[in-house]
This record gives C-alpha cells, structure tokens and sequence, in this order.
C-alpha cells in the first residue's frame, strides 16, 4: 500500500515536472525577440504634410489598456487583479479616452498599452478602436508585449498578451521605426515581460532637417533600475546623432522616472517606492516639459482615492532647444479611465 502511494505521488510530481517544463520550452521557443530596428508600416494615411511655419500641439497618454481605471488595481504594484472584469468596462474607460481626445484635438497623440488582443483586456481590439475614432489621422502600431501566456497571479493569470505603442498623426510621416531597447530581466522572467522599445516619426521640414517624434514606454520593475540605466543611455545616443545633425526633437511618452522638476515628496506622506527611479540623466541641448503641479501617474496597490493613494510625475515631454514650446498642461483626469493622466504641449519650430 505505502509503496502504491508513492507511485502514484511520483507520478503526480513528474507530471508537474513535464507541464512546467514543457511551459516554459514553449515560452522561450516562442519569445518575441524582435530586431533592433524595425520599419514601420501606416495602417491609416493622412493627406496632409507639415507647414513648418504651424504652430502643433502634442498629447502622450499610456492609457492602461482602458482596464487600470479609478477602480482598478494591479497585482504587480501590491494589487490582486490581473485583468478587466467585463468587456463594459474596457468599453467604457476608451469612451472616456476618446472624449478626452475629441476635446483636446491634438496634432499628434502618442499612446503607451494599447492592446491588440490580451485576455487582459476581453480580446478588445483598442488599436482598431482608436483608429475608427481618430479618423483622417496616420496610425501605426509597434508591438512591445507579446506573450502566449503570463502565468501570474497563479489564481488568476493574466494569460495572453498583445500590446504595444501607437502613434497617430494629423500629417503624413516619410519614415516610421521601430527601435529595441537594450537591456531586459534574467530567464525565465523575462519571457513574461514586456520588449521595451519607441517609435521614430519623422517628417520632412527641409531638405536637411526633419521633425522627429519619438514615443516611448521604458521599465518599470527592474530592480535596481539597471535596466532603465542601459535605456537612458541608448536614448541619449540617439537623440544626440539627430540633434547633431540640426533636426527638431519631441521626445513622449511614459519614462516610468521621476521627470526632472518634479517630486513626488509634494504629493505624498509616504516613502518614495523602489521602483520610482529619478531621472537624473543629461540631454545636452534638450529641456523637459512638465507641470509639476499635477500628477501624470498613481499606484496601482488599491483603487484610487485622492489625496491617498501614491502619485507621481513619470510622463511628459523631453524637447530640443531648436523647438519653442509654447504651452505645457498635465490634463487631471483623476485617473478616471487610466492610471496616468494625459500630457500636451503645444510647439513651434525655430525656422
């Protein structure tokens, strides 16, 4: 009898064994590794091209995969939810993006966790749904999250996911890039994480300058922040070859770093969290554009209460000093429909 019990316990551990293995043989066959640079394509074209004597106006907005609203949580900000609990609700948190966007009727929109198809997000295409709304816009689609199956929380796992950044235009870009940021979390781990990238925009100015628009969405969790070191560094890089080469620079999107300026001590009794890094990096003939009066991100560990809950300045625009920004406002949404809130500037080229 005793040695029939420990058959059948070691054939139950063997099958836990092969699962598990076979898990993660499968995500690591699978693991989305793409190019350093990829081309682009624009899903949706505008007619239109740049007047460079126009003034513009710029909105980046991470919109939490219309799920991460006031009422949400996260299980990896000390939450337990790991998904939108109804099509309605992800239905009606991108109502409200859109009617923000209806009202802001910006140039250019820059937009971080946009999903394609995550279960996270009741297989919602909200990439499709932003493209009917912004109709007339240039879209285009760099995927950063794509996983077959996020096994965590063990209760209730996120499952499969497809996400990524999108950019929409009023005008007709020359060229569109994907790049890879360097740098990413120790095996397994990492086959469950997001591929870090940005969107390069350009548009024709001159013959010899072009305005480049970048939207970026760089780590969140890495401890210690080595991995947001790695892409500072490539940030800078970058920027300074097309700085030195006399183009216009805008810089949005979600640094997930405390912007330069702000302080996120002026909101909040609490600590600074680990995982809130400060950007202290230099962009020589760059300056940063925030208002530091609002908070453009909150925590994810409960719903969202003001005056509570832990906010935070980590979206906002970085801008080459060849550019006159005339306006910089941090929308304050209250976190209704995302757990960030949206940031414009409005800007003209020095000609």
């Amino acid at each position: 009898m005793f040695l029939k019990i420990l058959k059948k316990i070691a054939l139950v551990v063997l099958i836990i064994v092969v699962l598990i293995g076979g898990y993660f043989a499968f995500m690591t066959i699978t693991d989305y590794q793409p190019d350093e640079v990829i081309a682009l394509k624009q899903d949706t074209e505008s007619e239109r091209t740049i007047d460079p004597n126009d003034s513009f106006k710029i909105t980046t907005f991470n919109i939490g995969y219309a799920t991460l609203d006031e009422d949400a949580d996260f299980f990896m900000d000390g939450g337990t939810k790991s998904k939108a609990e109804s099509e309605d609700v992800v239905y009606k948190n991108l109502e409200g993006i859109t009617s923000f966007y209806n009202e802001t009727n910006s140039d250019f929109y820059l937009m971080q966790e946009v999903d394609i198809k995550s279960l996270r997000s009741k297989n919602i295409n909200q990439y499709e749904y932003l493209s009917n709304f912004l109709n007339g816009y240039e879209s285009t689609f760099a995927m950063n999250y794509k996983v077959p199956w996020v096994p965590v929380p063990i209760t209730n796992p996120m499952g499969y996911v497809k996400s990524g950044v999108v950019n929409f235009s009023k005008y007709q870009s020359e060229t569109l890039n994907r790049y890879q940021f360097p740098g990413e979390e120790a095996w397994p781990r990492q086959l469950a994480l997001l591929d870090r990238c940005f969107i390069e925009a350009r548009y024709k100015i001159t013959d010899d300058k072009d305005l480049v628009i970048v939207n970026l969405h760089m780590s969140a969790y890495d401890s210690g922040g080595f991995m947001r070191a790695q892409q500072v560094e490539y940030l800078q890089n970058f920027l300074k070859v097309n700085y030195d080469q006399g183009h216009y620079i805008v810089v949005g999107g979600d640094y997930n770093h405390e912007l330069p300026g702000t302080n996120a001590d002026n909101f909040n009794t609490e600590p600074k969290p680990s995982w809130l890094k400060v950007m202290d990096a230099t962009f020589a003939g760059f300056n940063w554009y925030i208002d530091e009066s609002i908070p453009t991100n909150r925590a994810l560990d409960k719903s969202y209460v003001k005056g509570i809950s832990y906010v935070s300045n980590i979206d906002g625009f970085l801008v080459s000093d060849n550019i006159k920004v005339t306006q910089t406002t941090v929308h304050d949404l209250n976190f209704k429909n995302s757990d960030h809130n949206p940031v414009t500037i409005e800007f003209e080229l020095n000609n």
